[in-house]
């Protein structure tokens, strides 16, 4: 018998002065047209912080030193299968600028308490978690 899998995903979020950087998932077949943070799957051999760390280098050419990022949610998430995602809070000087303009049509600073109407729900869910200081939570469950 196969041992279970879960795909584990790091996600940045990144906060100056009350706002949350947002980045418009465009052509990639899933939730396009909405919003999300900058994200990724975790690479065999890598850890979270890692991962995070090359995904946002990846996505908004921004450098980070893994030891820097605050981890600051879990998410227990079912979706089409069994996720875990991780999210962590992570300060930098660089300015972010889309490297992925294929994959994304907008990088945007938002007022955390007025989030797009078209974020994604679990992004919504994992920010407002993150805003009320909740560590862990279990989404897309029918329990």
């Amino acid at each position: 018998m196969e041992r279970f899998k879960m795909i584990a995903s790091s996600y940045l979020i990144f906060i100056d002065h009350g706002k949350i950087l947002l980045s418009r998932r465009f052509h990639t077949g899933y939730e396009d047209g909405k919003y999300s943070l900058p994200a990724g799957h975790i690479k065999n051999g890598e850890t979270l912080t890692q991962g995070g760390a090359r995904e946002v280098l990846e996505e908004i050419g921004v450098r980070l030193n893994p030891k820097d990022l605050r981890l600051v949610h879990v998410m227990h998430r079912k979706y089409m299968d069994i996720r875990m995602d991780f999210f962590f809070v992570a300060e930098s000087r660089d300015q972010p600028v889309n490297m992925e303009p294929s994959k994304c049509d907008e990088l945007k600073w938002v007022p955390l308490e007025s989030l797009p109407e078209n974020t994604i729900p679990y992004i919504r869910h994992a920010i407002e978690c993150y805003q009320k200081k909740v560590m862990y939570s279990e989404y897309g469950w029918e329990i």
